[in-house]
């Protein structure tokens, strides 16, 4: 098993994001309540069609807590993308008093 980097909210902030996916695997009425701007969503039970989609690609996952973000980089990372999972989710870009956009 390769290991899946995690990146902080500092880290992302400060990350030139140009050319990278930030890939939300909620439901998708949780990403309608609210997603971290320019953020796609494709929910982790969706996700395996759409693998060979990112190889190559540079992506961040992004779920609730982390937990699901890490499978989905896992299995990013396993069909070929360069992927970081958001660590402490959007439920921790809200601590750090960060806005969500709401809505797809």
């Amino acid at each position: 098993m390769m290991t899946i980097r995690e990146t902080t909210i500092a880290e992302l902030r400060r990350s030139d994001l140009t050319g990278t996916v930030l890939l939300d695997v909620r439901t998708r009425p949780e990403f309608a309540s609210g997603h971290l701007a320019g953020a796609v969503n494709v929910p982790l039970d969706e996700l395996g069609p759409h693998l060979a989609g990112y190889a190559g690609k540079d992506v961040v996952t992004v779920c609730l807590s982390g937990g699901r973000s890490a499978v989905a980089a896992q299995a990013l990372q396993n069909a070929g993308a360069r992927v970081r999972s958001l660590a402490g989710g959007t439920n921790a870009w809200q601590r750090a008093g960060l806005p969500l956009e709401k809505g797809r």
